[in-house]
């Protein structure tokens, strides 16, 4: 197996900041790098579980530490005393798998009608539910939130709503809910995380993520500080790399190619990323002892307060 790849991950993100996308996050909400500082909250969120990972910044560190050593035996799947790429792999696809699975089952519990045993849920409960807006009422423009008015958040989820509800009968059952509440999951969905991520970004609203647009998204100057070398660095990734016809801006396609990009695995290149940061031995594996020993990097540290006891089978 051949190192060089994630050495070269690790190396340009250093130098690059977020090269990354910020709005594409199955793993973690978390980014990567913040500017050009590795981020380990993500990788706690990948590694642990978005839930769990929260959890485990509220125990002892020796809990801490016996707790990750139990999911290294759950992880190990062979037995064989050792942590292989392809184990953390399908160990991270399972956290987030989970993840999904227990943030669609909570918030598919909170509406009415499902309570009521109704297999399907409509756009008017979802509304009510999550906004606050009886059928026939519609939220004025002048209410904001961060500069968002209600009528455009409602705008936003009706476009979601119509595209995960595949039948079109207006109406979303939990699976059609799933793609609705986590469309980078469903490949049907995906171009609703682009128009969406071109929204967030597009400041002017010309349609276009120009080189400023695309800094400002992972960076706000500060006065008196001088800009980090890492943005001029991503200045350059924008003109090389992610403006491809040369026009000076991203357009949808484009942008489709800076979030999703065809050749990127998160699960894999996170695999990747904890393999070489806590291979000591460099057999290309993981021993129990080597994740022990990187505590910070797969679990966290610190906190001397207790939380309550996860209530996951693993532990």
């Amino acid at each position: 197996m051949n190192l060089t790849y994630p050495l070269l991950c690790i190396v340009l993100l250093a130098h690059a900041g977020c090269t990354i996308p910020r709005h594409h996050k199955p793993l973690s909400e978390q980014d990567h790098y913040d500017g050009k500082e590795h981020n380990e909250d993500y990788d706690h969120e990948a590694f642990l579980g978005r839930e769990q990972a929260d959890e485990f910044d509220h125990l002892s560190p020796e809990e801490s530490l016996r707790r990750l050593g139990l999911l290294v035996d759950k992880i190990d799947k062979d037995k064989d005393g050792f942590v292989t790429e392809n184990e953390l792999v399908d160990w991270i696809k399972f956290t987030q798998k989970r993840y999904v699975t227990e943030d669609v089952n909570r918030q598919w519990g909170t509406f009415e009608a499902v309570q009521q045993n109704t297999a399907e849920l409509s756009w008017d409960e979802y509304k009510k539910t999550t906004y606050g807006f009886e059928p026939e009422e519609d939220p004025e423009d002048s209410e904001q939130t961060h500069g968002i008015t209600y009528k455009n958040m409602l705008e936003r989820d009706r476009r979601r709503w119509d595209r995960a509800d595949q039948n079109q009968d207006g109406r979303l059952t939990k699976d059609e809910y799933t793609d609705f509440l986590h469309p980078e999951e469903a490949t049907h969905m995906l171009d609703v995380v682009v128009t969406e991520t071109l929204e967030d970004v597009d400041k002017d609203k010309d349609g276009f993520v120009s080189v400023d647009e695309y800094i400002g998204d992972m960076y706000q100057p500060v006065e008196g500080q001088a800009e980090p070398e890492w943005v001029a660095t991503e200045r350059e990734q924008f003109a090389t790399f992610r403006d491809k016809d040369g026009d000076g801006k991203m357009g949808a396609e484009e942008v489709r190619q800076w979030i999703l990009p065809e050749d990127y695995d998160h699960s894999g290149a996170e695999a990747k990323h904890l393999l070489f940061e806590a291979d000591a031995n460099k057999d290309l594996k993981l021993s129990k002892e080597e994740i022990l020993e990187s505590h910070d990097l797969f679990a966290g540290s610190q906190a001397t307060d207790f939380g309550d006891a996860l209530q996951h089978d693993e532990f």
